[in-house]
């Protein structure tokens, strides 16, 4: 028995690269697919007119926008139906429309409160035209000074309760039904219905205003609690406590 070369133990001839049988995959090699068949490793294109799917994310069924109410990043927007992506107003815009209402119902007061002072000035000027207490006619005088003083206090209370009504009907009516007070039309806010996009209505409007109203008895502290208290609202939609009760939400117009 003869051997051959050491460096070639089964005898292959040298030179020549050895070729896998015919029908049977190469070593060492990535192979091709078969046609027809996906390959390993690689992302598969798919068919003509099938859509493409992403990996790892929920795909976004085209023309579906998100729920009502569904913060966009975090970044001051906000999708709501029938509006799409709007704007969340700033606190600096809400609280200088309250301040510029702040002013309106200041002289609306200020009107008031100086008809009933001079009511009450003139009602102790008619007493003091009594004269003397010696002087004829002094009981009837004074007697009719009173009467008349009570009904100037009565007026005056009764001015102070017509601006309570007219207070309310301003800030309940308009943002009900427009969704905003002249000085939230200034500033460019609008009131809206969280869950619709539309103005908040009577109900919403009505609780809405109702809330900054009953903090008032606390010194109005509770109101300003109240005003403050899209500072605290971690859900990144500016709700006031007055806006979580009514389902609302303030935006840019």
């Amino acid at each position: 028995m003869s051997f051959g070369d050491p460096n070639n133990p089964y005898g292959q001839p040298q030179g020549q690269p050895q070729q896998p049988p015919q029908g049977q995959p190469g070593y060492g090699y990535p192979q091709q697919p078969p046609q027809g068949q996906p390959g390993y490793g690689y992302p598969q294109q798919a068919p003509q007119g099938v859509p493409q799917q992403g990996y790892g994310y929920p795909q976004q069924p085209a023309g579906q926008m998100p729920p009502g109410g569904t913060l966009q990043a975090n970044n001051g927007y906000i999708n709501v139906p029938a509006l799409g992506n709007v704007e969340l107003a700033t606190m600096g815009r809400r609280l200088g429309a309250r301040a510029l209402d702040g002013v309106a119902y200041g002289i609306l007061y200020a009107i008031f409160s100086a008809i009933g002072l001079a009511g009450l000035v003139g009602a102790s000027e008619s007493i003091k035209d009594c004269g003397n207490y010696m002087s004829p006619g002094y009981d009837q005088c004074i007697n009719d000074a009173a009467n008349a003083s009570v009904g100037i206090v009565a007026a005056f209370f009764g001015a102070i309760a017509v601006f309570a009504l007219i207070a309310l009907l301003y800030e309940w009516l308009m943002v009900s039904i427009w969704g905003a007070t002249l000085g939230k039309m200034v500033l460019g806010v609008k009131v809206i219905k969280e869950s619709t996009g539309q103005a908040p209505g009577l109900g919403a409007g009505f609780i809405r205003w109702i809330i900054p109203m009953v903090g008032s008895l606390f010194c109005g502290l509770g109101t300003l609690l109240v005003y403050l208290s899209p500072f605290f609202d971690n859900s990144g939609k500016l709700q006031g406590w007055h806006d979580r009760a009514g389902g609302t939400i303030v935006i840019k117009k």
